[in-house]
């Protein structure tokens, strides 16, 4: 849990700490394709596996913990990674191994073979429809290598729902600089240079959007976000 008094450098500092003694993660893709594939049985079907195997495993990291408490394994999800059809998804870091379609009776095999022994789970990987390659991780299948991610560059490697990870990452300074070190004309003003605009069929520019809405008088404003999640933006 976030602790009110530390300042997000001191979350950022401890957080990577933590997660610098942990010498091994599974990720699982927590997005409505891969959960509606039984990937919440898989992310449960691990924590028991590696507890069964000897191994020590946590769903969420301890930054307290003393240096020799440190657990084996980091459990945890991520948002959806966008590759649906080939879920449910599970990465195994360091190494970038990307396992696809895996079920709970896959588990113990890459318990086993992966996290114990150092071995890839060749049937699991993603198969290139031409040439036929297994592909390792996301550096060598198409749907990814095609792509260019800025905002959800991080989407398959964090967990959401762990603020301390997105700090670990960078997330808020932005919001830290704002509301520290900028002024409300300051903001709009960089937004606009930016040259964001709204996605509808207007292209409106959002920093004249926020500058109209700074410069109203009244006692009690709103802030509308629209959480649609078929909404792009």
């Amino acid at each position: 849990m976030l602790n009110q008094m530390q300042t997000l450098g001191q979350v950022r500092d401890d957080f990577a700490a933590a997660l610098a003694r942990v010498p091994r993660r599974v990720i699982l893709c927590a997005g409505t394709g891969c959960v509606a594939n039984g990937a919440l049985r898989v992310h449960d079907a691990f924590v028991s596996a590696i507890a069964a195997a000897g191994l020590d495993a946590v769903t969420e990291l301890r930054t307290e913990e003393p240096h020799d408490a440190a657990p084996d394994v980091l459990v945890s999800k991520s948002g959806c990674q966008g590759f649906c059809q080939m879920g449910p998804l599970v990465t195994i870091e360091p190494e970038g191994i990307l396992y696809t379609r895996v079920r709970v009776e896959d588990v113990p095999e890459i318990v086993e073979r992966t996290l114990r022994d150092n071995e890839v789970v060749d049937r699991l990987l993603y198969v290139h429809p031409r040439t036929q390659q297994h592909c390792i991780g996301p550096k060598e299948i198409p749907f990814y290598t095609r792509q260019h991610r800025l905002v959800l560059g991080l989407c398959g490697a964090i967990d959401p729902e762990d603020l301390r990870e997105y700090i670990h990452r960078d997330g808020y300074l932005a919001a830290e600089r704002a509301w520290t070190r900028m002024t409300d004309q300051d903001v709009c003003d960089a937004v606009t240079e930016s040259g964001l605009r709204g996605r509808g069929g207007g292209g409106f520019p959002t920093g004249r959007k926020w500058d109209l809405t700074r410069r109203s008088e009244s006692d009690v404003k709103y802030v509308i976000c629209n959480g649609d999640e078929g909404d792009p933006g």
